[in-house]
């Protein structure tokens, strides 16, 4: 397996424009299966001015139920995207596109713990300058001691993500 080193960037004026134009890429190659697509969110760090980031647009798609989220998977494949299943998340479909990653795409339920918990704390971070601070600083110091293990530097976020979710009262 190969190892894809974590770096964080600083904020790119451009994720925003980037992702409305994946966003629109996904809506046309769904077609039909965009019946069960409640909403498209713009989450991760890549959706917060200011924040400093992986260069990795992080994109949300809500369905109904994610029964029916399995008819996205063959347009998602064709559109570009490798469906990696779970991907260690129960309740999520996984697509990531790009090499180097540019792109990743998680397929849930729209009433789900997982579209409430990113859409909780990518609000608290747009709602409070000091909360972007405190966690671009924490996202630094984590890639540099977690250059090469990416699920150790996810893994070291957990507990400041959940007290910003304690905090927000998500």
């Amino acid at each position: 397996m190969r190892v894809r080193p974590v770096v964080i960037v600083g904020y790119d004026p451009a994720w925003p424009a980037a992702y409305e134009v994946e966003r629109g890429r996904i809506a046309a190659a769904l077609g039909e299966a965009m019946a069960g697509v409640v909403a498209i969110e713009h989450v991760g760090s890549t959706s917060v001015p200011g924040l400093a980031a992986k260069p990795v647009i992080d994109i949300m798609v809500g369905v109904r139920r994610l029964a029916g989220g399995l008819r996205c998977i063959t347009p998602m494949v064709e559109l570009g995207y490798e469906c990696v299943g779970e991907h260690g998340v129960p309740g999520r479909i996984y697509f990531r596109r790009g090499a180097p990653r540019t792109h990743h795409v998680h397929l849930v339920e729209h009433s789900g713990e997982f579209w409430r918990r990113h859409l909780a704390f990518r609000d608290a971070l747009l709602a409070s300058p000091a909360l972007v601070e405190r966690y671009a600083a924490l996202k630094r110091d984590l890639a540099s001691r977690h250059r090469d293990d990416s699920d150790g530097y996810t893994d070291a976020k957990t507990p400041f993500i959940e007290a910003a979710l304690a905090q927000a009262g998500g």
